[in-house]
């Protein structure tokens, strides 16, 4: 099975600290400097990308597993688990990118995954960081001060500064990726 090789950094922090605001900020910074980019979130609760009433929501209520929306603009391919599936794992979803129009893939979340990733803490928020016990957060962004020994310090404020760390070190987190059969 070919592997393919696309650099993955993550996001992590406690809910509500704003780790999709900053990824809405990054992607246009990036975009502009000619990267192409790939999102992944996890969800840790039902979602649904379809409508009820929708014929496409009738046709896969009705029991298809699988259900691909599709249109000029975008596709969207959605797919029913079983009801004791396990959560899916993150290299099984980043083989589901079509790595070959992509220059990086940003994850939201997956907080216990072994890859890169960049921390959001807001101290004003309480709770503790969690860099401490992750050795994969090389970098926290932050709009406050941080205890000495902590990875490297990223304005959370200044999104410019942020993506230019994940710009100049992307090449440092490549991940070999299975491509799907």
């Amino acid at each position: 099975m070919p592997r393919i090789i696309v650099p993955v950094i993550g996001f992590v922090a406690a809910s509500g600290s704003g780790k999709t605001t900053l990824i809405k900020r990054l992607v246009p910074l990036l975009r502009g400097w000619g990267l192409r980019i790939g999102y992944l979130k996890h969800a840790h609760h039902t979602f649904d990308l379809d409508r009820p009433g929708k014929d496409s929501h009738g046709v896969r209520e009705a029991g298809a597993t699988q259900t691909l929306l599709a249109s000029r603009r975008r596709w969207a391919l959605q797919v029913e688990n079983p009801t004791d599936a396990r959560e899916p794992a993150l290299p099984e979803l980043l083989a589901r990118f079509d790595t070959t129009v992509l220059d990086l893939i940003l994850v939201e979340g997956f907080k216990h995954a072994r890859f890169a990733k960049i921390e959001v803490y807001r101290p004003a928020r309480g709770g503790t960081p969690l860099y401490p016990d992750d050795p994969d957060i090389l970098a926290v962004a932050t709009d406050g001060p941080l205890p000495a020994g902590h990875p490297v310090r990223l304005d959370l404020n200044d999104p410019t500064a942020v993506a230019d760390f994940i710009a100049s070190r992307r090449s440092e987190w490549a991940v070999e990726i299975d491509e799907p059969d």
